[in-house]
């Protein structure tokens, strides 16, 4: 059995424990300890913390999440972290309405209840929990692959007022364990096993800023969940939906934004086409031609006085933190879901 160790987090006077055996992220989970935390994969950098006392080796990461002279100083990915003796870390990013208050990480086993061609490359994936499942809008859950101890992680794009099911909006890769799956492998009835809730990427209690939302591909999950919640409670803010696609073949959703759009007092959804506009008449919806960043930037020049929210693949986040970061949005307006994939991208 693997030795166990405490861990005292500062600045916020928390304490758990942790095996040898088991990742730092991991146990707080078990604990019911949310710790920020991003891909959990060692590539993002949202849950880099700072060791003030103690051992602690990681697995393989990234660099670019945790380069080389902060790892000599003592920074560490609590993702990819072990702990071999009593150690004090400090918190480099934490929301203490988060740490403590989150929904706890469940596994349970679901029904497939649906699966639907949304695009050319976007599945929609509904299950059916046999349990009660608590979770946040906007946040993501690992399903297991069938026949597998492998797991993909996929945001669900429900609320916690469906109860009897989760949605999912997955995108399809070439060569795709998962998404390759869905086109022949996995049917209405199977099993899935789902080990959830993961991510920070939701509403906060309280606060009263505008929201500007930007999203691209599969990034529609979460922003639909967080749309789906804020029309159930009927929020008052300002809200701008930015969602950026190829051409209009890859838009989907539509007719449910304008319905929930039209449940809020102001709110207002612009699609981004980058590559052709190509059949876009008659969609009902704001066209624009150009990147999504682009286009929001435009169409926000007080971005800094809202709490903006960005969700898909890593070029368009990085793209969107960068337009972020020139606006002056303080880093604590700004939450952020990078898709990841577990296939390698030309």
């Amino acid at each position: 059995m693997a030795d166990k160790h405490r861990i005292s987090f500062e600045p916020v006077d928390l304490e758990m424990e942790v095996g040898e055996d088991e990742k730092i992220l991991d146990a707080a989970f078990r604990q019911g300890i949310h710790l920020m935390h991003g891909c959990r994969e060692g590539q993002c950098s949202a849950c880099k913390s700072y060791v003030l006392d103690g051992e602690i080796q990681m697995e393989r990461y990234s660099t670019f999440a945790c380069n080389d002279a902060e790892v000599e100083e003592g920074y560490v990915l609590l993702c990819r972290a072990h702990a071999f003796s009593d150690c004090t870390i400090e918190l480099l990013n934490f929301d203490e309405e988060e740490l403590l208050n989150s929904a706890p990480l469940q596994e349970i086993r679901t029904e497939v209840l649906e699966i639907v061609e949304h695009t050319h490359d976007i599945v929609g994936l509904k299950l059916k929990p046999d349990a009660d499942y608590r979770f946040k809008a906007g946040q993501y859950a690992d399903l297991t692959i069938p026949g597998t101890a492998e797991h993909r992680s996929f945001s669900m794009a429900t609320t916690p007022s469906t109860t009897d099911h989760v949605e999912f909006v997955i995108k399809k890769y070439p060569g795709g364990r998962f998404s390759s799956l869905l086109e022949e492998g996995i049917a209405v009835g199977d099993t899935i096993e789902l080990t959830g809730p993961y991510g920070t990427f939701t509403l906060k209690n309280g606060h009263v800023l505008p929201l500007v939302l930007m999203a691209g591909g599969a990034g529609m999950a979460p922003v639909l969940a967080l749309l789906r919640h804020l029309a159930e409670t009927g929020d008052p803010r300002r809200i701008r939906f930015y969602y950026g696609a190829r051409t209009a073949t890859d838009l989907f959703y539509l007719d449910e934004i304008r319905a929930l759009g039209a449940r809020l007092p102001d709110f207002g959804f612009v699609v981004a086409l980058s590559e052709s506009d190509a059949g876009a008449d008659g969609l009902g919806v704001d066209i624009e031609s150009g990147m999504v960043t682009a286009v929001a930037e435009a169409r926000e020049p007080e971005l800094h006085r809202s709490e903006v929210y960005l969700c898909g693949p890593p070029p368009m986040v990085d793209a969107a933190l960068e337009l972020a970061a020139r606006q002056g949005v303080p880093g604590d307006q700004v939450f952020y879901d990078k898709f990841t994939t577990s296939v390698p991208q030309a």
